[in-house]
This record gives structure tokens, C-alpha cells and sequence, in this order.
């Protein structure tokens, strides 16, 4: 039997929140804090109705996440613009944080070293 349910159906309402995060402007090297825009899903409690066996182990394995609406900022120094590195697009937000912090809330394989050059 072929599942009904949407992927989009395992989460709540898409929330917007904006959280402030420290970036170097590649040019200028400075250090400043910047204004992001986020989109927090969150995981429904329970399975939506005319889910199959594949949709319950889709649903086990979800977790809570956010993505990143901007791309690029424009540096408080120097006025150019830059892009945001792309290992911080989406972050996974781990159980029992109620604000968690962008680079804490990272996959494991994000928070590896190798990726973080």
C-alpha cells in the first residue's frame, strides 16, 4: 500500500525566528555579530492518520531542525557584502533546548573538525 502522508504532514507550522551569530567578513577579517533569519520545524507528537510502515519509520528517525533563509550579510566594517558558509544551513536542534544556539546544535558530522576549515 502506497502512504498518503507527506513528509510536510510530520512537522508543525514552520515558525520564523531571527538569532544573532558571529561572522568574519572574508575581506576586511572583522569579527561582528549578525542578524539571521531561521526556519524552525518542529516534529508532530504522533503519526499522521493513513501513514504505512514506511511513513512510521520515516517518522521514527525525524528530528527537530532549522534552515537558514539568508544567504549572504553585509559587513558592519567595510559595507561589502558575503556569503554565509554553506555548513551552516541547516542545524538539528536538540531535545530540551528552548533556545538552542546555532553552532551547538549541529550535526555530528558538522561539528567534525574536517568541516570546520
Amino acid at each position: 500500500m502506497i502512504g498518503l502522508v507527506d513528509e510536510r504532514d510530520f512537522f508543525n507550522i514552520d515558525k520564523n525566528e531571527t538569532r544573532t551569530d558571529k561572522l568574519t567578513c572574508p575581506r576586511c577579517r572583522r569579527t561582528n555579530d549578525y542578524q539571521m533569519r531561521w526556519v524552525v520545524r518542529t516534529r508532530k507528537d504522533r503519526i499522521p492518520p493513513g501513514a504505512n510502515e514506511r511513513d512510521r519509520a520515516l517518522f521514527a528517525k525525524l528530528r527537530d531542525y532549522m534552515i537558514r533563509v539568508d544567504d549572504a550579510v553585509t559587513c558592519k566594517a567595510c559595507g561589502k557584502k558575503f556569503d554565509i558558509p554553506s555548513q551552516h544551513s541547516m542545524v538539528f536542534i536538540q531535545k530540551g533546548d528552548n533556545a538552542p544556539d546555532a553552532r551547538a546544535a549541529q550535526s555530528d558530522d558538522a561539528s567534525d573538525s574536517r568541516f570546520n576549515r
